[in-house]
């Protein structure tokens, strides 16, 4: 089960890392070539802030669907839909073959995509979620995180090998093989998920006829509390995550490195958050989700300013040591927390929808934006840093304001799990 889940989170996040490391190095060239260079990165980035405004449509849409008729099936379909966006961007002619035809193509994709995603991870914790227990949730959920990881490692690293291509067999068909490679893990994926059943909790929510017709209106209404704390927690990991996997790669293209000083450290970072992002989630076990979840976004907020201030150094060891620390640590602690956090903050009729509410919400409103912004500050301020690190800042203080407020919920049982046990005992 658990690789069925973890599957689902690699392609969601190899799809959306391959578009974001496509729009920092390619995009604004192939596909907005008749823009100064500012102006077209900052045109390719708003196709990738378009993915985001799909989402939380997808993620209504798809998770209400979650809650009525189980989270297996969901799964399937958020998997094949990005699977089929993904393989069509990189079939996609360029501006030079078909004009302006070209970008709204390229956007009409990029909106699909995000409309599958927008319920991928959300179900894949809560189905890994509510097949654990009490005691453990925090590591069995945080699984699915090293999806993520392993995806932005998979994506990477194979966007590093076909950069060492000349570049104009880059620009022709080398960025297109990372899109297609898709469609592997897309069948695989697929033939896993088909095979496993509903989770327990969710067929206890069927078997005894207690589903809502309306989970999104039902959580809103009766958890509203509960709702805003977890979009809170989520705007600082959300809204800095994409800085640090994609904006990264243009600012230190800017100071004049080579792209693959910053790809390689989105690999290191990447390939060892996939060891804390459980350790943290193994943490949040023992002394509980807030203080774990806190405690990476004072670490973000703190290591702002001394991130961007070991960049400029523009030496690579210590761009490195500058990614890793606030990807791989101040990242990975909110991050592999809230997997099982947000599962615990919703009952399970409607904890698909909230999970989906919780995170696609910031995904709209700072996720996507996120590059787009921080490239526009950057222009602003002449290249300077220091606007881009106070936006980091002020994004993980709204997170510790929302979590000093939330409710501490590792040591809770979902209901059903309470009535499954006395039935067996």
């Amino acid at each position: 089960m658990i690789t069925a889940t973890v599957l689902g989170s690699v392609l969601e996040f190899y799809d959306f890392t391959i578009y974001g490391t496509a729009t920092a190095l390619v995009f604004s060239r192939l596909f907005f070539p008749n823009f100064e260079p500012l102006a077209g990165t900052l045109a390719a980035f708003g196709t990738f802030a378009v993915g985001f405004i799909a989402r939380p449509v997808g993620g209504i849409v798809l998770g209400h669907f979650g809650d009525k008729i189980g989270r297996k099936a969901v799964l399937v379909i958020t998997l094949m839909l990005m699977g089929v966006a993904t393989t069509l961007i990189g079939l996609l002619p360029t501006y030079e073959t078909i004009g302006i035809w070209a970008p709204i193509l390229l956007v009409l994709l990029r909106l699909l995509q995000g409309f599958g995603s927008g319920a991928e991870f959300a179900g894949a914790v809560v189905m890994t979620a509510e097949y654990s227990r009490r005691g453990r949730r925090g590591f069995d959920a945080s699984w699915p995180c090293t999806g993520v990881l392993g995806a932005i490692l998979l994506a990477t690293g194979i966007f590093s090998l076909v950069t060492l291509l000349p570049e104009e067999q880059f620009l022709t068909w080398g960025w297109r093989v990372p899109f297609l490679l898709s469609l592997v893990l897309v069948a695989v994926g697929f033939y896993i998920r088909v095979r496993i059943p509903e989770t327990p909790v969710f067929t206890r929510v069927q078997e005894t006829d207690t589903e809502t017709s309306r989970p999104i209106i039902d959580v809103v209404r009766n958890q509203p509390k509960n709702l805003l704390v977890g979009i809170g927690a989520c705007i600082g990991s959300t809204g800095t995550g994409y800085i640090f996997v994609v904006f990264v790669l243009t600012y230190v293209a800017q100071l004049g490195l080579p792209e693959n000083v910053a790809l390689t450290g989105v690999l290191i970072s990447a390939g060892l958050g996939i060891i804390t992002v459980l350790g943290f989630g193994a943490l949040s076990d023992k002394v509980g989700r807030r203080p774990v979840c806190m405690g990476g976004a004072a670490f973000v907020a703190l290591f702002a300013f001394p991130y961007f201030w070991l960049l400029e150094t523009e030496s690579p060891v210590l761009i490195w040591l500058a990614m890793v620390l606030i990807y791989s640590v101040g990242s990975m602690a909110m991050f592999g927390t809230q997997a099982a956090y947000f599962t615990e903050l919703f009952d399970t009729r409607v904890r698909y929808s909230g999970f989906v509410l919780s995170r696609e919400i910031p995904a709209l409103l700072i996720g996507g934006t996120s590059p787009l912004i921080a490239t526009a500050l950057l222009g602003w301020a002449d290249g300077e840093s220091w606007p881009v690190a106070i936006y980091i800042v002020t994004l993980e203080l709204i997170s510790l304001v929302a979590l000093y407020f939330g409710p501490e919920t590792y040591q809770r049982d979902f209901p059903e799990e309470e009535a499954l046990r006395s039935e067996n005992s």
